[in-house]
């Protein structure tokens, strides 16, 4: 049997609920370390406590992914756990920016940094079942679609909650706190944005019919051999395709340096555009002007982010007609290599208006990152055990950012003596080796597509 062709707006409720997932994603990204800071943590350190995320999603992706395989349920397959992410999600995102609220003196940073734990376990609960749910639904020839405007969607969410905080002090709610606590601009944002990943996730598990056992048993080709059951994580890891392997090469170089950009940007922009101190800390800072410009600089991060994230949601629409021009590969690549020069030109501005131009080329790789490797990919992978290669595939995703994390501070402090910007240009020169490696990924399924559409043309 082959899988039907879905309509336009099947294609958009698959991936809709992405849209408070990146909502609230977005959040975390950019404001995660201004609310660690302000907690109490030390800037040359936060690459620490961000170690938390990738290794939520080391422990969650591939057993999410290999359970939500052998799901059958009322609501579906994947939506079970998209659901179950989101709410978790949501109740992490409203305790975050409260820590102090919740627990007084020093304990309220491990609280804090239990919360962006646990918000990014949830998060990844839901990722890796939506990354499995456009592959499960959608034909071959469909797949660059699909993700494209999965990634529309993504960056759409990512816009407004990047900027969330700017907004909100723009419409008058305090953006300043006192020593140890959070601003009300970002608390707000927070409760905005759960409240908003929920309501987005249940767009999508209401409105998407996923295929029953029997009709998805006939798309996998039929039974599969009982061994194939029984492999372990290790076999499965020896065993996966070559592409995925030579993705594998080209993910490292794309989301260590997005790492780096999520943890060090608030302080390369800070230091670098505001004026703020190399060894800022929030504790014993007494000059107010200072502790405003960190704040500011807060903002204007998630205004960068919203940036480069509207960026890549346009770009998104376009990358499917750039794809039928030319190749997956060659606008892969010429995106790496336009993001590592975005990340490069930040050290050339000094105004904070000129620095939204660097957003530019950040905003196109990241776009082509998340969807470009996974429709390399499922054209690859037997459709039965989608999900858990799609969950070992995020090995690829947090593993260049453990070691981003681990790597991150003493790069920092003994090579950039404590100023951000260079590790931002470091940052930069990695994705452009990326831009380089995807020349030598083999997509094979762009074979596939080819013939498929000529066939079509044929006939």
């Amino acid at each position: 049997m082959i899988k039907r062709k879905l309509s336009f707006w099947e294609i958009w409720n698959l991936s809709f609920g992405f849209l408070g997932v990146q909502f609230g994603f977005a959040l975390q990204n950019a404001n995660a370390s201004r609310i660690l800071t302000s907690l109490g943590a030390d800037p040359h350190n936060l690459s620490f406590f961000w170690l938390v995320a990738p290794i939520m999603g080391l422990i969650v992706q591939p057993v999410v992914g290999a359970a939500s395989d052998k799901t059958w349920t009322r609501l579906g397959r994947r939506s079970p756990y998209i659901l179950f992410g989101a709410v978790i999600s949501m109740i992490a995102m409203f305790f975050m920016p409260n820590a102090p609220l919740i627990i007084k003196g020093g304990a309220a940073l491990a609280f804090g940094v239990a919360m962006l734990a646990l918000m990014d376990a949830s998060f990844n609960v839901t990722f890796q079942p939506f990354r499995a749910l456009v592959a499960d639904m959608t034909p071959d020839e469909q797949r660059n679609v699909g993700y494209s405007i999965q990634s529309f969607l993504i960056n759409a969410g990512a816009v407004i909650g990047s900027a969330l905080p700017f907004i909100l002090t723009w419409a008058g709610i305090a953006n300043e706190a006192e020593a140890g606590k959070v601003a009300p601009s970002v608390i707000w944002s927070f409760y905005i944005g759960g409240s908003l990943l929920l309501l987005s996730v249940l767009v999508t598990v209401f409105k998407t019919k996923e295929y029953p056992p029997k009709e998805f048993e006939a798309f996998s080709g039929g039974v599969e051999k009982e061994e194939t059951n029984k492999e372990n994580f290790f076999q499965l890891i020896l065993k996966m395709p070559k592409t995925m392997k030579q993705l594998a090469i080209v993910q490292l170089f794309s989301w260590f340096p997005l790492f780096l950009l999520w943890v060090y940007s608030t302080t390369a922009i800070s230091q670098h555009y505001f004026g703020v101190p190399v060894n800022y800390n929030p504790e014993t800072v007494t000059d107010p002007t200072i502790r405003e410009a960190f704040d500011n600089a807060g903002n204007w991060v998630g205004i960068c982010f919203a940036v480069y994230s509207l960026v890549a949601a346009l770009y998104s629409i376009v990358m499917p007609k750039l794809i039928r021009m030319t190749n997956r590969k060659f606008v892969f690549s010429l995106s790496l290599l336009l993001g590592g020069i975005g990340y490069i030109s930040t050290y050339f501005f000094h105004d904070q208006y000129l620095l939204l131009i660097s957003m530019i080329g950040i905003g196109i790789a990241w776009a082509a990152i998340l969807a470009l490797p996974y429709a390399i990919l499922s054209g690859t992978l037997p459709t039965k055990r989608m999900g858990v290669y799609m969950g070992l595939f995020n090995l690829t995703v947090v593993v260049p950012q453990i070691l981003s994390g681990v790597l991150g501070g003493p790069i920092l402090r003994n090579y950039f003596g404590g100023e951000g910007i260079y590790i931002l240009i470091f940052a930069g020169i990695i994705m452009m080796l990326g831009g380089i490696a995807v020349r030598f990924v083999d997509d094979k399924s762009e074979e596939t597509i080819e013939n498929v559409n000529s066939t079509e043309n044929t006939n």
